[in-house]
């Protein structure tokens, strides 16, 4: 796993409607080492919201909901390999 690694999860205005409170809360829960979780500002991606992006990958995920986290941390974080169901279209076309 990778140190230095970030998950910024978004509390703006819209992905907190959809419900990315949960989803933050969810993530530092988890508690990974080596991996930052912090709530940031809007991303620009709110209509797919809640967004989630894991830096320094530059991965992208939407829609993501706090049953999602786990996924996540196993596949993504744990394994290095992004959960593709969940990527972000607009970032991730190939998928």
């Amino acid at each position: 796993m990778d140190s230095g690694r970030q998950i910024l999860v978004c509390q703006y205005t819209n992905c907190l409607a959809n419900g990315s409170a949960a989803v933050l809360s969810t993530f530092q829960s988890a508690a990974v080492p080596g991996v930052m979780v912090i709530g940031c500002g809007c991303q620009g991606q709110c209509n797919l919201g809640p967004t989630v992006r894991v830096l320094p990958d530059d991965t992208w995920y939407c829609r993501v909901k706090p049953e999602d986290v786990r996924t996540i941390v196993d596949q993504h974080l744990k394994q290095a390999k992004p959960v593709t169901a969940l990527l972000h279209p607009r970032f991730h076309p190939q998928y």
